[in-house]
């Protein structure tokens, strides 16, 4: 199993690292680790033939995946579907799902859950350019 690591913080950010991706192993959320307040993230992997071990729903939070690598079918409700390495796979409130890995390779995916019908502002409706001299 992963382990979140804090590796740098400021009184406006937080960085932290779940590891190398190509050797991560489990489930790992991170939203406490980074306090984050708008969403939970969370890094999974499944083994090949592997699915998750329940079926699950949300009352306000969409999830987004994003899978990374590898290949399976994702199920919402009785809708079945085929996923592998750079599907994104919104799922509403209310409904179950589930992922299982059918690749010879662990298929590690990405989570994101929000909450449904929040999102007002984004990209550059949200984002203001600013002048800052560069440290990078």
């Amino acid at each position: 199993m992963n382990e979140v690591k804090l590796l740098n913080s400021g009184e406006k950010f937080a960085h932290v690292s779940v590891g190398c991706l190509h050797s991560f192993e489990g489930k790992q959320f991170v939203k406490d680790a980074t306090g984050s307040t708008s969403c939970e993230i969370s890094f999974g992997t499944l083994p090949c033939g592997a699915a998750v071990p329940f079926f699950h729903n949300h009352k306000e939070n969409e999830e987004n995946y994003i899978i990374l690598s590898g290949a399976g079918k994702f199920q919402v409700n009785n809708d079945v579907f085929d996923v592998a390495e750079g599907s994104v796979i919104r799922v509403s409130t209310g409904c179950d799902r589930n992922l299982k890995c059918t690749s010879a390779e662990p298929m590690t995916y990405i989570c994101l859950q929000a909450k449904e019908g929040s999102l007002e502002g984004y990209t550059m409706t949200d984002a203001e350019i600013t002048e800052r001299k560069s440290l990078l």
